[in-house]
């Protein structure tokens, strides 16, 4: 039973975490996309559900973004239309939109939402500083984004969710998530756990650390437009995401690699905020 003071501060606190990642529109998005009627793209109980619906996705949306910026096409698309520096908050707004219509809105909030990504998609072609061409819509970028985002939730999910996948639910999470990259125009998405990991081991040969990869990365870990007052529990997410990179991507990026901290001090600090998120974003009447 939860005391009503603990219960309304803890509201309180639920509220206003939620507003910082969805935005002032969240809890309406939120309503509408829990009680519109109509089939969804999927049950309940899939594993997709499982792992979008936990606060591990606060370490796991911290690592894909620091992946992702590993690809030079990828980053010169995310540094010339993206805002992450001019509008961090509305990026994270826009992302956490997608992911919860696509993984719990209607079959056609769903698609009507995959149709306006595609559009914008192909709106974002440019020039990157090493002269190579780039487009937001071409398979092969949006297959290394798809695989990057998918192996970071995962990963984070298996670190710090509240449960755990076992390989059959690990590789229908991935299954699930292909649905969402097919629709996207990924050509052919991995299905399983092993094929992400040998996709990711196929992309190795094009990532490297370029300057905008790595601002991007300070922005993102020291420098976040953030009150004073939750520096100091974001630097722990923070550190927790940089502890899940594999380290074959740290030194591009110019990251640490600690290995006896990161077990200890981060792991059991990770676990602890990512268990006080969850707490404060599960309503209160699930916990009473």
């Amino acid at each position: 039973m939860t005391l009503p003071v603990l219960s309304g501060v803890r509201e309180r606190l639920g509220s206003a975490l939620f507003e910082q990642v969805a935005g002032r529109e969240g809890p309406d998005r939120r309503e509408r996309i829990q009680l519109s009627q109509g089939p969804r793209w999927f049950d309940p109980d899939r594993p997709i559900c499982q792992v979008h619906n936990d606060a591990a996705m606060f370490v796991g949306g911290l690592r894909a973004l620091l992946l992702q910026s590993l690809h030079p096409l990828a980053m010169a698309g995310v540094a010339g239309h993206s805002g992450f520096r001019g509008d961090p908050w509305g990026r994270l707004h826009r992302t956490s939109h997608f992911l919860a219509v696509t993984t719990f809105g209607t079959e056609a909030d769903a698609q009507a939402m995959i149709n306006r990504i595609r559009a914008i998609h192909e709106r974002v072609r440019g020039i990157a500083p090493d002269g190579r061409p780039y487009a937001a819509s071409d398979p092969h970028l949006l297959r290394w984004v798809h695989v990057a985002e998918v192996d970071s939730f995962l990963y984070a999910y298996q670190r710090y969710g509240a449960g755990s996948l076992d390989q059959a639910g690990r590789d229908g999470y991935v299954a699930d998530a292909a649905r969402v990259a097919a629709a996207l125009g990924v050509l052919d998405p991995p299905t399983t756990e092993a094929q992400i990991r040998a996709e990711l081991h196929g992309y190795r040969p094009e990532l490297r650390g370029t300057r905008e990869a790595r601002e991007a990365a300070r922005f993102m870990l020291l420098k976040p437009p953030l009150p004073l007052a939750v520096r100091a529990p974001y630097g722990v997410l923070a550190a927790a995401a940089v502890a899940s990179l594999p380290r074959w991507a740290r030194w591009p990026l110019r990251l640490p690699y600690l290995p006896l901290a990161e077990a200890t001090v981060v792991r059991l600090a990770g676990d602890g905020l990512v268990r006080g998120i969850r707490w404060v974003m599960t309503p209160t009447t699930e916990a009473a």
